[in-house]
């Protein structure tokens, strides 16, 4: 199955699709195309998937969750973990998938020398795209998928000094500002490039990660600058050329990858990816003694534990008290005192 599209008919909306070899077409009802988009999508359910019902393979419900996505982040996502996941379960209904088939794709990725938390990413997106067709009536029930355990985060963090280092290695004032933005604010690198300057106000001292839409509020908050910050800010809005706050050439960039890890090497670091620079900024914020509700905050966390879990252990006074309960030794030296 391909992607549907929405085109023009007779004076209205109709839907298409390629199945089969064949060109599939239906009219809409729909006068607007935000009207068009939804009932696009229950048309090509109707005419494909739940005439397919009972006969559905993963590819087909893999596909029709592919498009339920629409414009989220996942959608990009799935694009790519499908290549693996469907060449191994594409052809099989959901009614076929076993345990001892999760473990043939577990043993064969890590033989290709994928990593475990890769290979739970994958078998994720499957139990995802299961869980959608239960939920739209595609499929009764979904099997259970099994995957390998999620490993643990990585604990690799930068030292103050390689900080510095890192951002003094960039040899590109985008790629400068753009590393030192993300330490500044513990974002992510999506966050960053999709800011714009009417989101960053210096009267208030307030930069705004999120956009309006809510497919992208997730994770992204609102936060106070720091004076180094505020001036490399200030410095590259003299300059701007685009809307855009980390531009090239007057316009957005798509990634900064390349020229990060152009920094990473002159600054002679070791085992730094762009999500060492928020786990860094997070780690040091709790190890500084900030709350750690507050740096939930920061990272754009809805849940305090997920914070708790990751970064308790780099508190100065974590569990401090409960090591001066069991400090029994002391009590010893007391009772040998009296």
């Amino acid at each position: 199955m391909s992607d549907i599209n929405i085109g023009r008919f007779r004076g209205g909306f109709c839907v298409f699709w390629q199945e089969d070899g064949k060109r599939r077409r239906y009219q809409l009802k729909a006068r607007s195309r935000a009207q068009a988009e939804p009932e696009a999508i229950d048309v090509y359910r109707e005419k494909t998937l739940h005439r397919k019902r009972g006969t559905l393979t993963i590819s087909d419900i893999w596909e029709a969750y592919r498009i339920d996505l629409g414009d989220k982040t996942t959608a990009k996502t799935i694009h790519y973990t499908g290549k693996s996941v469907l060449a191994h379960f594409g052809a099989f209904r959901p009614d076929q998938i076993n345990t001892a088939l999760c473990r043939q794709y577990v043993e064969k990725r890590l033989d290709a020398g994928k990593s475990q938390g890769t290979v739970h990413t994958e078998l994720g997106h499957l139990r995802s795209a299961l869980r959608f067709a239960v939920r739209e009536r595609l499929i009764s029930s979904a099997p259970a998928i099994e995957r390998p355990a999620k490993p643990m985060p990585k604990e690799r963090y930068l030292e103050k000094d390689e900080i510095v280092s890192l951002v003094n290695a960039a040899n590109a004032p985008h790629i400068a500002l753009a590393i030192h933005l993300l330490f500044a604010t513990a974002g992510r690198v999506g966050a960053i490039l999709d800011l714009t300057w009417n989101r960053v106000n210096f009267q208030t001292g307030i930069i705004n990660l999120r956009l309006d839409d809510a497919n992208t509020r997730k994770g992204r908050a609102i936060l106070s600058m720091n004076a180094g910050i505020r001036a490399a800010l200030l410095t590259a809005h003299d300059a701007a050329l685009s809307d855009y706050v980390v531009e090239y050439a007057g316009g957005k960039i798509k990634s900064i990858r390349k020229g990060f890890e152009g920094a990473v090497e002159r600054a002679e670091l070791k085992d730094v990816t762009l999500h060492t620079i928020r786990h860094s900024a997070a780690v040091h914020m709790v190890a500084g003694g900030v709350p750690m509700e507050k740096v939930a905050q920061y990272l754009g966390h809805s849940n305090v534990a997920i914070t708790y879990s990751t970064y308790a252990r780099y508190a100065p006074d974590h569990l401090a008290d409960a090591a001066g309960i069991l400090d029994f030794d002391q009590i010893r030296i007391e009772k040998s005192v009296s």
